[in-house]
This record gives C-alpha cells, structure tokens and sequence, in this order.
C-alpha cells in the first residue's frame, strides 16, 4: 500500500493536505516517558507519518498499567518487556514505514542531551518533575520546542513552550499550581489521559506539518469528572530573570549537585538507586542463588526478603517494596557486593 492510499484521509484535511503530509513523513519527534501518556502519543503519532520516532523510558510493564497504557498487553507484563520495547514491537506492526528507536534508559542531563539536539520536537510524556526540570533546561539550551503534558485523576494540563516565545515550565510554575497529587496516590481515568494526548498530538501535528500560526498559546487545564474547562493566557508569565530561559540562562537543573542519584519512585513503594552496570546473564546467575529469578535481554529481577529488585541493562536498579532509601541500599548491596 501506498503512503497516498495510507495517509488519504489526513490529506484532505486541508489544515495538513500533501505538503503538510510530506513534511510530517521527513520530522523526528522524541518521546520523553511511555506510559499513559507517551504510549498514546507514540501511537496517534505513528498512525500520522510521522518520519522517525524515539521513545525513552526507563520502566518495564507492570498489571497496573493495563488500564490506560495503550500498546502493552498481558503478555508484555509476563515477560517483564521494558515499555519502550514492547510500544516499539506494536508501532512496528501498525507502521512499517517509519523509523522507531526505542531507549531503556533513565532520562538524565547527560543522556538526554544528545536525543534533544537530534530531534525536531520533544513531547513531554513522564511523569515526575526531576525529569521535566532538566528536559526544560535542556529545550531552552538547545533551542527546541517541546510540548508538556501532565494528568491525574480525571484531570489534565498541556502547554506548548516555545524557546524566547513562551513561559518556560519554570516560568509558568510562578504563576499557576501544578498538581499536588500523583496518579499512585489518587489513581487517573483514561479519558483524562486521551484528552492531554489529544491535545498534544494535534499541537505536534500543527508544528510539524508547517502550520505554526495555529499553536495554541493559552494553557489548557481541565476536570472531565466536574466538567470544568478552561484555558489561561499566561504569556505574562515569562520572566527576564528566569534561570532557564530569561536573558543570562544558568540551566540549573543540568548541574551535576542538582542531579538526584538514589530516588524514591514517587507512589510506587519502589527506590530507584544508579549504580554500576553488571552483565545480565552473570548477575542471572548470581541471583539465582538468592531467590526466584526473571530475565529477558533487558532487565533481570529476583524475590529476595519479601522484595523484588529489578537490575536494567543501564545500571539502574528499582527496588520494589520499600520508600526506604537506606533500606533499598542495603538489599543492593548485599546483592552485588
């Protein structure tokens, strides 16, 4: 099948059209999070043509996130399939065209870096405020746009922030409240998901396909469950003192002192600790000898003292059941000496 015949119904829409359609095939946009969020974007986004997509996401697929995280299924919990992986294997089914690049990895200052400058856009979909502080230092520095988005419960909020256009996500938490709660704590609905995604999915299309005088500049905050809607001109926002994007920029947030190492995972019962990078296998069969063993060629993960410790390929290691910092160090390093 042809990309005419694929793409017939989007070419009509006269705000795309075929120039627009061409343009949407040549544009890479980077991914940051695929949860909720990233899943559906990756998937809308990979429907449109987009030309190269790269995902990054530090986590695996879990039971929970059945119920809102389009592209995972049962058996991608099973085998513990790294969620960049498992939406990659499902994009490449529903479009062979298109170039995926999925990354297991956490997002940091430095590794981020190099994927923000490669990339035509940047779509926020992650789901802690470390992360979204250092990709906001990041799209300020190296001049690029990127489109945040958050959600919890049956609400939602998404913003284009466009470099010496806009308020940065600094900026506009001077003057608007974020969310105070999390989905872990408060849980989150899927239409609230859909809606944020539909939001930045259209911003995306808009920006790629050339249409740039369509963006919306208002933030857009909404309630589905209380039927509360609305949007906020918050183009006073920016500041000229702002230390990521006002006129003597320091980027704070990509300093190594302000960079967190040992995390607990917001809601999650689980720390997050970046160590040292052990061959899987070899550490497979260490870990045998200390419980029950699970392995694929991304992660290896064991049940040891009523706790599961998940060791990932980047050196990361999540260890589930604990808030516990020093708790979560000592089972590691009892683990890996």
């Amino acid at each position: 099948m042809s990309n005419k015949d694929r793409y017939h119904r989007q070419t009509l829409f006269q705000g795309i059209g075929e120039k627009g359609q061409r343009r949407l095939l040549t544009k890479h946009v980077l991914i940051i999070g695929c949860g909720a969020l990233g899943s559906s974007v990756a998937e809308m986004l990979a429907r449109a043509g987009i030309g190269k997509l790269t995902i990054i996401d530090r986590d695996y697929v879990e039971w929970s996130n059945l119920q809102r995280q389009h592209l995972f299924t049962e058996s991608d919990v099973e085998q513990q399939i790294p969620k960049a992986i498992a939406a990659s294997n499902k994009l490449r089914e529903i479009n062979s065209g298109i170039d995926i690049q999925p990354v297991v990895v956490d997002a940091t200052a430095d590794n981020l870096a190099t994927y923000i400058q490669a990339a035509d856009l940047v779509i926020d979909a992650t789901d802690n405020f470390d992360t979204r502080f250092i990709m906001n230092d990041l799209v300020q520095k190296y001049n690029k746009t990127w489109i945040f988005g958050a959600c919890v419960g049956s609400s939602g909020m998404a913003f284009t922030i466009i470099p010496n256009q806009t308020p940065c996500l600094d900026c506009l938490l001077k003057v608007t409240p974020m969310f105070g709660a999390t989905c872990d704590a408060v849980g989150v609905i899927g239409p609230a998901v859909q809606m944020v995604v539909t939001h930045q999915v259209t911003e995306a299309l808009k920006l790629l396909s050339g249409v740039e005088s369509k963006i919306m500049s208002k933030l857009l905050i909404f309630d589905l469950w209380n039927n509360h809607y609305q949007t906020v001109d918050v183009s006073r926002a920016k500041r000229d003192d702002c230390a990521s994007c006002g006129k003597k920029p320091t980027y704070p947030c990509l300093s190594y002192q302000n960079r967190t190492k040992t995390e607990a995972l917001c809601g999650r019962d689980t720390v997050q600790i970046r160590g040292k990078q052990y061959p899987l296998a070899q550490l497979a069969d260490k870990l045998r000898l200390l419980g029950k063993v699970q392995v694929n060629p991304f992660l290896v993960s064991v049940e040891i003292q009523e706790k599961r410790v998940v060791f990932f390929h980047d050196g990361r290691t999540f260890v589930h059941g604990t808030n516990s910092i020093e708790a979560a160090k000592k089972i590691y390093y009892q683990i890996v000496g």
